[in-house]
């Protein structure tokens, strides 16, 4: 009696969880299956291209030493076999046709001479000639195919468009890689559709302007793992495949023909190799598979919710970057940061980096400082990684290369998750699209709105934060009036105010702000706050082995510092010293190299500068450094400041033109590559030290103290020196930059230097 009852309850049972199960995905419920947002795109009308009877069939793909995806060494498939092109002849028209037979819309550049290595087997085109409206590289101009006196050493390469050809189809005819218009991951189910960024669901193919979903029957985690990391997350993890089964019964996908076989080290899934023809009728089955699913990991900065747990101290950091998972790559070593040489740098070591950072694979692998020199020691050269290290560190690497200098600094662009941030932002009334009125999308009286921010405290810092996340590199300037970049009417209201930034944000709604009760006395409108942005930044590095080496104390008499006086150069007390006694200075010389990508100018104008009679010149900024001696538990004990006395150009690196020179009230700054030397002997390179008792101290300097003129990197703006004084003479040792040194050298002072 007990069998009979249980069966129709368990089937009750079993319906009432089904229809659960379907409400996650009730809302899906469209012709096409397609959720809201996701609309069927426009079909777009492109067909293979027509090629007369007689033209050699080929299949092409690029190669080599790649640090992009879509560049790298032209290969060939002809007659069952790989080879090359040479590169005599060739132009810009010879690339633009062979980027767009691989679906890109266009060629950027080309290189000569086996740029991204040598490659094997036959070369097959030589003396290639186009006018780039062939529709194959078969049809250009050559010696014929296979017909070449080249080597592998003349290998010609290209570098295509990141944008493919809207439309494009696939056309597999031979041998060759992945090549799609598009990919994307599909949110399915409400839960995951709801969340940014969207880290499960479909992965979908865009081939001939329809997307398509993939059979899963030969799919592997090594496939999941290159589609996460292509949209800027680490690694993959299991998911509830019962969902999406029943998903796939209720609304019939429509198949890709091809299948994938990755490795799982690709940084996209152009490089993997295709697999097997799907035996699917009418696009609808796939031999018993279901569409694919990946379901992928955030970094701990994406995470939809906070991440708990005990955080380690990370080996590796980027620096000198515009905006979040780009940088200089940087190392931690016997507790100091330094930086990797580019030789053998790639897109797979690159990886391996981005992943460790809590990023996706790597989008571009930078060489030559493209993103700014560092400091201190090359710690790594010639970097070998299989892509499934946890760590750079665990990579081969030479440790007995020498000869790399900072010049060869390597960087990474990672892919990051798409978090919609540029979608709340914008600028306004600019006269390009890289300067105008901030302008916020927030929730109003139940609907959405674009507003102002408050102007009120506005500065670098948080102008820097809008660059980035508008993805327009960093801030060249802040403007607390914008009248003159009149935006929408109904935007004026302020939206925003107290807004208060530390600089690492990824959009300005992370930053401090006042809640719903805002406080802005001078309004919107006119007054709201702007910005100017740019692609490049300079950034200023102070030469720590200087200081450490010119330091030494001076007994200056008081007659002979009246000029330093006017200039606030020396302690408060000082106003009651008498002429004829002395005042104690710590003096040293300071050499600040300019080590980004642009000239270090003043924000202000020339003809603001202010002139001083005493010293008899012009400050272009008041206050361009601090000096101070610190307790060493932090407390600041004696302090000093220089204006910029005449900012130019001292020295410059070899084959580096000096730009600017005070003299003859001359342009000011400090060109990249140069640097600025302030000698020990002149008025305020000092700290006053007449007050000060013996014992141990901490000796700061601060470059551009009040983020007056934008850089790449502040992070390296303050250098710190152990120093030691006993009343008569002073020590001054391991002094580094910023957080150059994470654990300070166990040995005492070294230099000894005593008053004069």
């Amino acid at each position: 009696m007990l069998a009979a009852w249980s069966l129709p309850c368990c089937f009750t049972i079993l319906l009432g969880l089904l229809e659960l199960c379907r409400a996650q995905y009730e809302h899906l419920g469209y012709p096409h299956g397609y959720p809201q947002g996701y609309p069927e795109p426009e079909q777009e009308q492109y067909s293979a291209p027509e090629l007369p009877p007689d033209t050699p069939r080929i299949q092409l793909r690029l190669a080599g030493d790649k640090r992009k995806h879509n560049e790298g060494r032209v290969e060939v498939f002809y007659d069952g076999e790989w080879g090359t092109v040479c590169d005599d002849d060739f132009s810009i028209h010879s690339a633009q046709v062979v980027c767009r037979e691989l679906g890109y819309l266009e060629a950027v550049s080309w290189f000569p001479s086996s740029k991204y290595g040598k490659g094997e087997g036959r070369i097959w085109f030589d003396n290639v000639q186009c006018t780039g409206k062939e529709k194959t590289l078969a049809l250009c101009t050559s010696n014929g195919i296979g017909v070449s006196d080249c080597k592998h050493t003349e290998d010609v390469g290209v570098v295509c468009s990141d944008k493919r050809i809207p439309g494009f189809k696939f056309i597999n005819t031979m041998a060759n890689n992945v090549q799609v218009e598009d990919v994307r991951i599909r949110a399915i189910l409400s839960s995951y559709r709801k969340r940014i960024p969207v880290t499960e669901g479909y992965v979908e193919v865009k081939d001939g302007g329809k997307w398509k979903q993939i059979c899963d029957v030969e799919w592997t985690k090594h496939n999941s793992r290159v589609i996460c990391g292509m949209f800027g997350f680490p690694t993959e993890r299991k998911y509830n495949a019962r969902v999406y089964k029943m998903f796939a019964r209720r609304r019939k996908p429509s198949y890709w023909d091809y299948s994938v076989n990755c490795t799982g080290n690709e940084a996209h899934v152009s490089s993997c190799k295709l697999g097997h023809a799907v035996a699917a009728k009418a696009n609808t089955t796939c031999g018993g598979g279901t569409p694919v699913v990946v379901s992928c990991v955030p970094g701990r900065a994406f995470s939809p919710t906070p991440m708990t747990g005990f955080r380690k101290q990370t080996l590796v950091r980027l620096r000198g970057g515009a905006i979040v998972g780009e940088g200089r790559v940087e190392v931690l070593k016997n507790g100091e940061w330094g930086t990797i040489c580019d030789d053998n740098w790639s897109l797979l070591s690159a990886t391996v980096v981005c992943r460790e950072l809590g990023f996706g694979s790597a989008k571009e692998a930078l060489s030559g400082g493209r993103l700014g020199q560092g400091m201190g020691p090359v710690h790594m050269n010639e970097i070998e990684c299989s892509g499934f290290e946890k760590s750079i560190t665990e990579c081969f690497f030479n440790k007995e290369s020498l000869g790399c200098s900072h010049e060869e600094d390597a960087a990474v662009r990672c892919n990051v998750p798409a978090m919609g941030f540029q979608e709340r932002l914008r600028l306004s009334g600019g006269r390009n699209p890289n300067e105008g009125r901030v302008e916020v999308l927030v929730e109003r009286n139940g609907s959405q709105a674009w507003g102002t921010v408050c102007s009120d405290g506005w500065g670098t810092i948080e102008a820097m934060v809008v660059c980035r996340q508008l993805d327009l590199g960093f801030a060249s300037n802040a403007f607390q009036e914008t009248w003159y970049w009149p935006g929408e009417v109904s935007a004026d209201p302020v939206v925003m105010s107290g807004v208060r930034c530390s600089g690492t944000e990824m959009s300005l709604s992370q930053c401090l702000h006042h809640g719903p009760h805002l406080t802005c006395p001078k309004g919107g409108g006119r007054n709201a706050a702007g910005v100017s942005c740019s692609e490049t930044a300079p950034d200023l590095v102070l030469n720590p082995q200087i200081v450490e080496q010119t330091t030494y104390m001076e007994d200056r008499p008081m007659f002979m510092l009246q000029c330093a006086y006017e200039e606030n150069c020396l302690s408060t007390t000082s106003s009651e010293t008498p002429a004829s006694s002395h005042r104690r200075l710590l003096r040293f010389s300071s050499q600040i190299h300019n080590n980004g990508q642009s000239d270090f100018r003043p924000k202000a104008e020339r003809h603001s500068w202010v002139w001083h009679d005493c010293h008899s010149h012009y400050h272009s900024m008041e206050v361009f450094t601090h000096y101070d001696l610190l307790s060493l538990n932090g407390t600041k004990v004696a302090e000093g400041h220089k204006a910029s006395f005449c900012l130019e150009d001292t020295e410059c690196e070899e084959g580096i033109e000096k730009r600017y020179e005070c003299a003859n009230f001359g342009e000011q700054g400090i060109t990249v590559g140069c640097w600025d030397t302030y000698r020990h002997d002149i008025d305020c390179q000092w700290i006053d030290i007449t007050d000060i008792k013996p014992g141990d101290y901490i000796f700061q300097v601060v470059i551009n103290p009040n983020y007056e003129v934008p850089e790449s990197d502040y992070s390296n703006n303050f250098m710190k020196c152990r120093c030691r004084y006993d009343g008569h003479r002073i020590w001054m040792y391991s002094c580094h930059n910023g957080e150059a040194m994470v654990h300070g050298p166990e040995h005492g002072p070294a230099q000894t230097r005593s008053a004069h």
